[in-house]
């Protein structure tokens, strides 16, 4: 007998760390930066563009 399907799980939601450290590794290859450096970049909050965050 075949097993009724179940019903699909929810995605999880990736952590504001984990989409800031794919942000500035991405960023860092690109342009030769360090991760570390472009990181502290994204969580400064007194940025130019303050207002805009991170989409989860």
């Amino acid at each position: 007998m075949r097993k009724p399907p179940q019903p699909p799980q929810p995605a999880r939601k990736p952590s504001e760390q984990s989409v800031r450290r794919s942000v500035a590794s991405s960023t860092a290859i690109e342009t030769g930066q360090s991760i570390e450096a472009l990181e502290a970049k994204l969580r400064n909050p007194a940025r130019r563009f303050a207002h805009i965050t991170l989409t989860r």
